[in-house]
């Protein structure tokens, strides 16, 4: 171990977890997102950092849900009830009245299973949508006209840490700034030594800005391989990813044959990856709704009236030359025709240069103590809600009167994200140096929303590329 891993053990002794290729290798067959894995390593972990492999494999075998596991035959045969930790879907069925739910990792259909309406009443997140929880399953055999079904006969949320948001800002104080960077980039699975710089570790931390950041819209595009699709899938169950497919105002917004809100009320952030391979249902319908809600963070569908803090990522790829440059100084022409409206795209707060990140490679895979993830993920989603932060960043900058609205508002979000990330154990405006403030915080948002700004003006000579000149106090 070096001086950073014996400070984050030491300081974070009960939230950080070591992490190595090796560890993870024993997930291999189970359809597990990085906050689960490192729960399930904290927990047979003792406090010299030894792993009892044995009883992983026994827990893994016996209360994870995979493929190939024969739950489904113990509940119908057996008639014994099982407890799991599982990744549930919950679709509302209105024809019938209840709500159901799948287990795909085991081959539970959403037609064999039930959620009973007391299980239901008492947990919000049996709604609707994709949970992460222990749940405790029984079969009901087929009684007249019911058939067999499934039941979830109880459920607990899996949120094994009720987190201090200011235990974790005053920890901040006992490392340098680079310190806390690395222990970032290790907290997103990614070893520190393996970037070329300062300022390419602040574009990587930069996907982290929708995790802390409400109502925040991000574009990166960026070639195959450099994991912004891991980032999304594995960091948080606070998130939603959209990998492909086809989309819908129902899916996304409101359902109003199901009467049910959609995805974006029910998460922190919505990521769209992939996207040059999405296809939008109604597209004029969705993309009116959508510029509302990117605007405001309210949307109308019918006489529903909705609000969300929710942000949205927009993920793709874009071709580049041989010196790694994009291939097109346009590089929104690869989007599909939805996202190629200058008016939407202009409520996108910032772009990440995602070709100037590295692709992965062996000397980027973490062996060291990191952040547990699901810690961390917890972490960043209190952090959305610090109120601190916002009034910090309002008595630091010097906006001009005449700049434009959106401008301002996307250059003072970032910042304020990246102020979340970096700097999280500020109080007070004295509490940040203005060159520091500067340097992570304001010069990284420019540069986000020029780009934004210019990618705009060359689709639409009506906007200009030009940004007020916001500056600190």
């Amino acid at each position: 171990m070096n001086e950073l891993d014996e400070k984050i053990k030491k300081i974070f002794s009960e939230e950080s977890v070591f992490k190595s290729p090796k560890e993870y290798r024993m997930f291999s067959g189970y359809n597990l997102p990085s906050f689960v894995k490192d729960w399930i390593l904290r927990k047979f972990t003792d406090e010299f950092g030894n792993l009892d492999v044995d009883a992983l494999k026994l827990f893994l075998n016996t209360h994870i849900a995979h493929k190939g596991s024969k739950i489904k035959g113990t509940l119908l045969n057996d008639l014994k009830e099982v407890t799991l930790l599982a990744r549930i879907i919950v679709e509302p069925d209105i024809k019938s009245g209840i709500l159901r739910f799948s287990i795909p990792d085991i081959g539970i259909k959403l037609d064999e299973g039930r959620i009973p309406p007391h299980v239901a009443k008492k947990y919000l997140e049996l709604k609707g949508g994709e949970v992460w929880g222990v749940v405790k399953l029984a079969y009901i055999p087929p009684e007249g006209k019911q058939k067999g079904t499934i039941e979830i006969v109880d459920y607990k949320p899996f949120k094994p840490y009720e987190v201090d948001v200011e235990y974790f800002r005053e920890k901040r104080k006992e490392f340098t700034l680079e310190e806390w960077i690395d222990l970032l980039i290790r907290s997103m699975e990614y070893n520190p030594n393996g970037f070329e710089s300062l300022s390419q570790k602040l574009l990587f931390l930069a996907r982290l800005l929708v995790f802390v950041e409400p109502n925040l819209n991000m574009i990166e595009l960026a070639p195959k391989g450099t994991g912004k699709s891991y980032t999304f899938n594995n960091l948080s169950k606070y998130g939603w990813v959209i990998s492909g497919g086809t989309v819908s105002r129902a899916k996304l917004l409101y359902d109003v044959a199901r009467s049910t809100p959609g995805i974006i009320t029910r998460y922190d952030f919505v990521v769209l990856d992939e996207i040059e391979s999405i296809t939008f249902t109604d597209p004029s319908e969705l993309q009116g709704a959508l510029k509302n809600y990117l605007e405001s963070g309210n949307f109308s569908v019918a006489n529903y009236r909705g609000v969300s803090s929710a942000g949205f990522m927009l993920l793709g790829n874009i071709p580049l030359t041989k010196d790694r440059k994009p291939l097109h100084s346009k590089y929104f022409v690869n989007l599909p025709k939805f996202f190629q409206d200058s008016a939407l795209l202009d409520r996108f707060h910032g772009f990440i240069e995602g070709w100037k990140l590295p692709r992965m490679r062996e000397d980027l895979k973490l062996r060291g103590y990191a952040l547990n993830v699901e810690y961390f993920s917890e972490i960043l989603h209190k952090l959305r809600t610090t109120p601190d932060f916002t009034k910090i960043v309002d008595s630091l900058l010097d906006i001009p009167k005449n700049a434009d609205t959106r401008d301002t508002r996307a250059i003072v979000k970032i910042c304020t994200g990246y102020l979340k990330l970096i700097f999280p154990h500020v109080h007070e405006r004295d509490d940040i140096s203005k060159n520091e403030f500067e340097t992570f915080c304001l010069k990284p948002a420019i540069k986000m929303r020029k780009i934004i700004k210019s990618q705009i003006s060359l689709i639409d000579n009506e906007f200009s590329d030009t940004l007020p000149e916001i500056k600190i106090k």
